[in-house]
């Protein structure tokens, strides 16, 4: 692995929306002023009665983190320094790539199992960390020191969902698969 600690980072921001059609993921990259450097959107995934079934309790963080955020992540030219979601189950996503991967925290939110709160000036929500991957506490606070003190995590969401609503007005598809 490169030494990354000495350009700024870049930072990937995963969301998915349960939609008409099923689940559809949206992956912003961003530099360290949240500047954004590349987008993509994945497909809808709906999943059958079997499959629901099957997967039982474990079937959200499937979707999230195996189908639609390892896709998002697989497919992009960039590679972020940290992946921060608005989707606690896509947190399962850091045992399927080697980035730190945190998730906002909404105020009302149950604490997720098998998760760890954290807090930083970069984020206006608490971070909630997986707690398998406790030792990423020091990294990502790294990483955020590192980013600009004007940015704040919960901000890129808004202009993903932004972005996919003008999408749709105009058309626009970017699928990943």
């Amino acid at each position: 692995m490169s030494d990354r600690t000495a350009a700024p980072p870049t930072l990937g921001f995963l969301t998915v929306q349960q939609e008409p059609a099923g689940w559809a993921g949206y992956y912003l990259v961003t530099n360290a002023w949240g500047r954004p450097l590349e987008f993509r959107m994945s497909s809808a995934v709906q999943p059958n009665r079997v499959q629901t079934a099957l997967y039982g309790p474990t079937l959200l963080d499937y979707l999230h983190a195996d189908v639609i955020g390892k896709a998002l992540f697989e497919k992009t030219s960039l590679k972020p320094d940290l992946i921060v979601t608005d989707s606690p189950p896509a947190l399962a996503l850091r045992s399927r790539v080697d980035v730190p991967v945190v998730a906002l925290r909404p105020d009302a939110a149950v604490l997720p199992a098998e998760t760890r709160t954290l807090t930083h000036p970069r984020s206006s929500l608490a971070l909630l960390l997986p707690a398998a991957f406790g030792d990423d506490e020091s990294t990502v606070a790294a990483r955020l020191d590192a980013v600009d003190p004007a940015v704040d995590l919960a901000e890129p969401f808004a202009r993903i969902r932004e972005a996919v609503a003008e999408a749709r007005k105009l058309g626009v598809s970017g699928r990943v698969a």
